[in-house]
């Protein structure tokens, strides 16, 4: 778990969001953190003390003037083994106020108190046309120049029956950004684009061929990149799984659509990971309709091979040598020797290998890196501790190949 021992301070100011930081709340204590709940006076209108207080196992502070400090300084104690503030909801009031340094309440005040190390985020939540006004802009502004991070707003329906930006990011959105705050930002300033899943190559319009994998590993990367600072495009293929929060993605069904997709995308990209398993080969005899049983026999399906992605971005001599190639392969035995091998014939610098049938849909994974250097492994393990490691060592070989540039 991600958060186990983080002690985090989750502010709640006025909105009727609020009802979502009853679930954040019990979904930062199911992550193991340990949930420290303030009020405003405005928010114990909107949800009680109390079921704050049964979802995060603590007493919830509301006041400044609290008499269960010992010493009375509750914007002082609260703060000091924090490792992080989240203000969710956080009204367009707490907004004015962290931007202009009020305190006159004890939110406002802890979070002006709070030592330099201890990062504060907010989840802006409020009527779209408060969002929208000059002085709520200045505001978030201010925030974001003082080194607070905003999360969101979203756009969509609102309570108030109007649509449009203001609505917080919902609670496993938050957790994820939460997350990923606490992660190095070895990427930060740098363009990644991702393809994942599988492909899915039409046979008639209710048949195709495709494979088993699920697009998790991908997936997982995309994500990893992000919470190392990477603005990330992911090129998918058929898959159910959700979009990390701040990827921007592409869906696709068939290989030549994926490149299609990639070489659309790719120019201005830092580094590019084709993930996705991309069928090898097509069929050419595609039939316009559904091919009859009954009326056809068995039929005859004649196969020409697919566009070559990987290798096709890093041999494409127009992109002036970017992005940073990596490739997967997934093999059913000797991976090494194998992983060494198409290594070489992609043309890329760094290729990851792993056994197909052992990876293929489950959460974690085991994973082998061959550069110029040899092969690395890297232990079975989640697929996105894997990520982690995995973008943490691209980045090692960017800024090693910046330094011989």
């Amino acid at each position: 778990m991600d958060l186990k021992g983080k002690k985090i301070v989750l502010g709640l100011s006025g909105g009727v969001a609020c009802y979502k930081a009853a679930d954040l709340c019990r979904q930062l204590v199911k992550e193991g953190a340990i949930v420290q709940a303030v009020m405003t006076e405005a928010a114990t209108h909107f949800i009680g003390t109390v079921t704050m207080q049964a979802l995060s196992g603590r007493t919830v502070y509301t006041d400044q003037w609290d008499g269960r400090i010992p010493n009375n300084m509750a914007h002082i104690d609260l703060t000091r083994d924090a490792d992080a503030i989240l203000i969710a909801p956080c009204s367009a009031d707490m907004l004015s106020k962290l931007a202009h340094g009020a305190t006159d309440d004890l939110l406002s005040t802890l979070c002006l108190a709070r030592p330099n190390h201890v990062p504060l985020l907010a989840a802006p939540a409020m009527n779209v046309e408060m969002w929208d006004k000059p002085a709520t802009q200045r505001n978030v502004a201010q925030l974001r120049e003082d080194g607070v991070c905003i999360l969101g707003p979203a756009a969509g329906s609102q309570a108030c029956g109007e649509t449009g930006m203001g609505r917080m990011l919902e609670p496993h959105e938050l957790l994820d950004e939460l997350v990923a705050s606490f992660q190095p930002k070895v990427l930060a300033g740098k363009r990644v684009l991702i393809t994942a899943g599988p492909t899915y190559e039409a046979i008639d319009p209710v048949r195709g061929l495709t494979n088993l994998s699920s697009g998790k590993m991908g997936y997982a990367i995309a994500r990893a990149a992000r919470e190392a600072g990477a603005e990330v495009t992911l090129v998918s293929g058929p898959t159910s799984l959700a979009t990390p929060h701040g990827v921007r993605r592409t869906d696709v069904q068939s290989a030549q659509q994926m490149l299609d997709a990639v070489m659309a995308a790719v120019p201005g990209q830092h580094v590019f990971i084709g993930v996705a398993a991309v069928a090898d080969w097509r069929v050419e005899n595609t039939s316009a309709q559904k091919i009859k049983k009954d009326e056809q026999g068995v039929p005859e399906l004649k196969f020409v091979p697919n566009p070559d992605i990987l290798a096709t971005v890093a041999g494409d001599v127009s992109l002036g040598g970017w992005p940073y190639c990596v490739g997967f392969a997934a093999e059913s035995e000797n991976l090494i020797e194998y992983g060494a091998v198409k290594r070489e014939k992609k043309g890329v610098p760094l290729l990851v290998g792993n056994i197909g049938h052992h990876t293929f849909g489950q959460d974690e994974n085991a994973i082998v890196l061959f550069d110029e250097s040899g092969h690395t492994v890297l232990p079975q393990a989640p697929k996105l501790i894997l990520a982690r490691q995995l973008v943490s060592e691209i980045a090692k070989r960017l800024e090693r190949r910046s330094l011989l540039a």
